[in-house]
């Protein structure tokens, strides 16, 4: 039976949501199928060698442990490390960057830039954002008119967009390239109520064209939008290394559809 390494922090305090309740529920349905042990990401390097996969869930922010995130990093490339989801990807795992060259590529994401120079690329807007590039969970998000924006001391670590009116906040999630489930906020102020929401073939068609700009070949991703005013959607992030699940918000049905092609992906591997 595949020995199975499940790093997660199961006291990682996260507005709005349980993450050790997730963890703890997939997990426990996981050591049906495989050999399964938990561990936080700190503790993990004396182990990573005597298992057959290391699957990297609801870690919390990496900010918090920057140094030891980058050894393991390290570990898994020089050590050849089999990981789900692979560390391979370009959007979140690696920072928000991606979001800046997606604008520069015509993608349909919110206008982002990492130069107030080029504040002329983004659409005219009463109010702007700012968040660091390394950011999660809201960390160092601000609101600034133009003028605040302008004045402010900013470095190039720093993404700038339009303050967006959108309707509502939406959610794709996949396993590999395969679509699972999608939800969304009704309530763009409580955006961790989360119903079922039912997206068009448009709509997934969406979300798929940044699955398939992203280079994972096996692993969990979710594509974050927002619908404008007008019906648009647009990225918001593509988070490709720890994305939380809503699993214990799902329907029986929806759930063992997900388990059953998470346990295919991962004796797949």
């Amino acid at each position: 039976m595949k020995k199975i390494l499940y790093l997660t922090d199961l006291y990682y305090q996260a507005k709005g949501r349980n993450y050790y309740e997730e963890d703890l529920f997939l997990s426990g349905i996981l050591k049906d199928y495989f050999d399964i042990v938990l561990c936080n990401p700190k503790n993990s390097s004396s182990f990573e060698n005597d298992v057959d996969l290391i699957i990297f869930r609801n870690t919390g922010s990496v900010l918090n442990f920057k140094e030891g995130y980058d050894s393991f990093r390290e570990r898994v490339k020089s050590n050849n490390l089999k990981t789900f989801n692979d560390f391979t990807g370009k959007a979140d795992m690696c920072g928000k960057q991606y979001l800046v060259d997606l604008t520069l590529e015509d993608y349909p994401v919110i206008p982002t830039i990492d130069d107030i120079k080029n504040i002329d690329l983004l659409p005219n807007s009463d109010l702007f954002v700012i968040k660091p590039k390394d950011g999660a969970d809201s960390i160092g998000l601000e609101f600034l008119t133009k003028e605040e924006l302008i004045k402010k001391d900013l470095n190039k670590n720093i993404l700038i967009q339009p303050a967006i009116d959108f309707e509502y906040e939406l959610s794709f999630y996949f396993i590999n390239d395969k679509f699972e489930y999608a939800l969304y906020a009704p309530n763009k102020e409580e955006r961790w109520k989360l119903e079922r929401y039912v997206p068009s073939i448009e709509e997934i068609g969406f979300a798929k064209r940044f699955i398939e700009w992203n280079t994972i070949e096996n692993g969990i991703q979710r594509v974050d939008a927002c619908k404008t005013n007008d019906g648009q959607l647009l990225l918001v992030e593509l988070e490709d290394l720890n994305p939380y699940l809503s699993l214990l918000e799902l329907n029986e049905e929806t759930v063992e559809i997900f388990i059953n092609d998470l346990v295919d992906a991962i004796k797949n591997l």
